[in-house]
């Protein structure tokens, strides 16, 4: 993107300083945009121990400092948070799915953004469950997750959760086995925001 800004600079021979102007802010307004937009495909990674599960989406990996990890692309469903805040059905066999899987183990997750939290958006690697290969999935083909939907499934980077959710529902695992499962983004909102607790 910036060898084409400046091979345009220098055909138009810094005579139009509006134009350049223009052509600069969109460049770098571009390049900005590129950095921050997950869909860009831009990822990094973060090595460490699990030393701590907090719910069935959330850990703590320590890598010389600990890091927050929220799973990328599913919800799980919400835990206990004070008395106006009740917990949803499965919410602690979520924790539990993920404290067994990942509890202790030496991980290098693939992560792409940090969340308002300051947590890091990740997939947690999966070994010997073909063809699943994150954690991620498992708990969504498990019955213990949702494909993440919340906000027109802007959140939502692995489109196989979307299969292995139906997969589930269709088999009645988990969460599923209840009539009317409510997502844990509604939750938050009807329950925990507005007061109207369903379960």
């Amino acid at each position: 993107m910036l060898p084409a800004v400046l091979s345009t600079i220098r055909r138009i021979g810094y005579r139009r300083t509006a134009t350049l102007s223009a052509i600069v802010v969109v460049a770098l307004a571009s390049a900005l945009w590129d950095m921050s937009d997950p869909s860009a495909g831009q990822t990094y990674t973060l090595s460490g121990k699990v030393i701590r599960v907090a719910d069935g989406d959330t850990l703590t990996l320590r890598d010389g400092s600990n890091q927050k990890i929220r799973l990328a692309s599913i919800d799980t469903p919400e835990k206990k948070s004070g008395s106006k805040r009740p917990g949803q059905p499965y919410a602690q066999a979520a924790t539990k799915y993920l404290a067994d899987a990942v509890a202790g183990s030496e991980l290098t997750l693939t992560c792409y953004e940090t969340d308002r939290y300051g947590r890091h958006i990740c997939d947690i690697p999966m070994t010997g469950q073909e063809p699943l290969t994150t954690v991620n999935q498992a708990l969504v083909l498990a019955g213990f997750a949702w494909a993440n939907q919340q906000a027109g499934g802007k959140y939502l980077r692995d489109d196989t959760l979307m299969a292995l959710e139906a997969q589930a529902k269709a088999q009645k695992r988990g969460l599923w086995a209840q009539p009317n499962p409510v997502a844990p983004w509604v939750w938050r909102v009807q329950c925990w925001r507005k007061g109207q607790c369903s379960q």
